[in-house]
């Protein structure tokens, strides 16, 4: 499991809430009625923008967060080049068996269709195709978040104004006014709260996945392009380890030296 987003959302509430105890009791931050008209708000809104199969997905979406990515470029650089040693050394037909033991369907489904006689140019709509239509898909889960990290604070806004008039309306009242203000100022806490430590931060987290995922399939895409071609498998390496950074590159470099010595 991937904790830096649990972490995270503990370390901000921490936070939130040793500030709160410094200055006052934490009951005072807490109104269910500012609940209500916040998260209540904030869902109803998300119910009204978004269809059944995508709200559907949202708890997919939550644990997704959460998942540990499982992306290795480096591993995939090794895993081309070994297929590109086979399709020199056996010939492009050979891949048929040699994709059995490969588990990255998007790599899978390119060596199939190399080994199917498919042409560079139909390869590379087809699997150009599939990357983009992942990242449509992905797009819909982050709309999801970024609309409700947008509601939640409108929703606050709209906590303060009715607590603000029930507040004008009792001025008579001087009891009447405190839980008024209470209302009118923690529903804007609420809104902001959510928008800022959960919905816009899942937001960033899915779209950083899915750019990780499509520069792998990116660099799965250019690294087959390449097999197809007969390029050399030097040249493949140079052209795929543009896809890591230098300092991946300088940590593996170091890490093979002390192998060496170590012999």
């Amino acid at each position: 499991m991937e904790l830096t987003s649990i972490i995270g959302l503990a370390v901000g509430l921490v936070c939130i809430v040793v500030s709160i105890l410094i200055g006052g009791p934490l009951s005072a931050f807490i109104n269910i009625g500012a609940i209500f008209i916040v998260v209540g708000g904030t869902i109803a809104a998300t119910i009204v923008s978004f269809d059944a199969k995508t709200l559907k997905s949202i708890p997919v979406i939550m644990k997704n967060i959460t998942r540990k990515s499982t992306i290795d470029l480096k591993k995939d650089i090794d895993m081309i080049i070994n297929i590109a040693n086979i399709a020199r050394r056996e010939g492009l037909l050979a891949l048929d068996d040699a994709v059995q033991d490969i588990d990255n369907n998007f790599l899978k489904k390119g060596i199939m269709l190399i080994v199917d006689g498919v042409d560079t140019e139909l390869l590379k709509d087809i699997l150009e195709t599939e990357i983009h239509f992942l990242q449509q898909r992905h797009e819909v889960g982050q709309g999801v978040m970024k609309a409700m990290a947008t509601y939640a604070p409108a929703f606050g806004l709209i906590g303060t104004l009715i607590g603000l008039i029930n507040m004008l309306l009792n001025l008579n009242d001087p009891d009447a006014l405190g839980p008024a203000m209470s209302v009118a100022l923690v529903t804007t806490f609420y809104g902001a709260l959510l928008a800022n430590l959960i919905f816009s931060p899942i937001a960033k987290k899915l779209e950083t996945n899915t750019a990780s995922e499509s520069m792998e399939m990116e660099l799965l895409l250019e690294g087959l392009l390449s097999i197809q071609d007969g390029e050399n498998t030097r040249i493949i390496k140079d052209k795929l380890t543009a896809f890591v950074s230098k300092k991946e590159l300088d940590v593996d470099v170091e890490e093979d030296e002390e192998e060496t010595e170590a012999e």
